[in-house]
């Protein structure tokens, strides 16, 4: 494996970072239970990936089902608490400093199964615009909207999002 080609091609560097505080409120909240801060979108990274920071409140069991992306892949490196993370075989209750790389394909599943708060990353690359799936989901869940099989289907598939039996 070799290094991609180059993106940047001037002489000398530019000063074109950015930096997000730690203090910064989240740009989301999903119902009661979870906050979404968007790190780095797709967009902000020029389509290289997507950094969301998951914050999860001690509310009941809840998160996606099992599912499957066509065009990306998804990382969780667990912050803080115990997240239960599904790789495809099996189940583990994941706590600070574990990681899980899902390709392209890969079925997974998260839940916050452990009565605390817990907080983790979420990494898709390359960055898909995840925002717009997260901000429908944080709609129906303000609205009490109740969606039809085939309705989640619809939204999920317009996300790279796929159903998958576990």
């Amino acid at each position: 494996m070799s290094y991609p080609p180059a993106r940047y091609l001037d002489e000398t560097g530019q000063v074109s970072a950015t930096l997000r505080a730690a203090d910064a409120g989240p740009d989301l909240l999903i119902g009661e239970r979870t906050q979404v801060h968007h790190l780095a979108t797709g967009a902000s990274t020029d389509g290289q990936f997507g950094l969301y920071r998951w914050d999860m409140a001690a509310l009941p069991k809840g998160g996606p089902s099992g599912h499957f992306h066509r065009t990306m892949s998804e990382s969780f490196f667990v912050l803080d608490g115990t997240v239960s993370l599904y790789d495809g075989d099996r189940w583990v209750d994941a706590t600070s400093g574990d990681f899980l790389h899902v390709p392209p394909g890969g079925i997974h599943a998260f839940s916050n199964d452990s009565g605390a708060p817990a907080s983790m990353l979420i990494l898709f690359a390359p960055g898909a615009p995840r925002e717009a799936y997260f901000a429908s989901l944080a709609e129906i869940a303000a609205s009490g909207r109740q969606l039809s099989d085939e309705e989640w289907l619809e939204l999920w598939a317009r996300h790279d999002q796929f159903p998958a039996v576990i």
